[in-house]
């Protein structure tokens, strides 16, 4: 009776202890749909212009519990590039820029997140971009985390801004006229996995 009691107690506090962290840690396929990354820059120091990427694909697994354990990793596909105005973004596209024939992908893969509170924290990471890696950290701010009342399935919401220079990254077309620093804003929109 007492090795049963044992058994059946031992059973019970591993039961807990794995429902604690498959709800603490819960994988997001973000949303193609409401997501995106705006970049502006300098043009000539006469005004600031803007594009966006809005093909991303990616992956987020969120630790409610240990929010510094919590990871992303995204793809950009750079051909998928808008300005409003078609022959920049033919421009944009070429060796001048981001050569998407050669880098259709620019990929952000963290390794490190710091909560800086409630809802805040920096998220360390190397982005790839034109075929160069370097270290980037991006100010995150959850903005909600729930059921999405149109695709009835928990959905998390974040933005995030960094700033990076394209030098960098090896894209120096008419510098430094052409602005260097190039600030981003991200905009995250992402669903629950489905239990494999």
């Amino acid at each position: 009776m007492r090795r049963y009691l044992q058994k059946s107690m031992l059973f019970s506090i591993l039961l807990f202890l794995f429902t604690q962290v498959s709800w603490a840690a819960e994988t997001y396929n973000f949303d193609p749909m409401h997501t995106y990354v705006l970049w502006n820059i300098s043009h000539f120091g006469f005004s600031v212009q803007a594009g966006k990427f809005t093909m991303i694909d990616g992956t987020l697994i969120v630790d409610a519990k240990k929010p510094q354990d919590s990871k992303v990793n995204v793809t950009i596909h750079t051909d998928d590039l808008v300005t409003g105005i078609p022959k920049l973004d033919e421009h944009l596209k070429s060796k001048d820029f981001f050569d998407v024939a050669t880098y259709p992908t620019a990929t952000f893969v963290s390794n490190k997140v710091v909560p800086t509170g409630a809802d805040t924290g920096k998220v360390y990471g190397t982005l790839t971009l034109h075929g160069v890696s370097k270290p980037v950290v991006l100010d995150v701010k959850m903005l909600k985390i729930g059921m999405n009342p149109i695709k009835n399935i928990k959905t998390v919401g974040f933005s995030a801004t960094t700033t990076i220079k394209r030098s960098d990254f090896g894209i120096n077309a008419y510098l430094p006229n052409l602005g260097d620093e190039v600030t981003i804003d991200i905009g995250v929109e992402a669903n629950l996995a489905p239990a494999n």
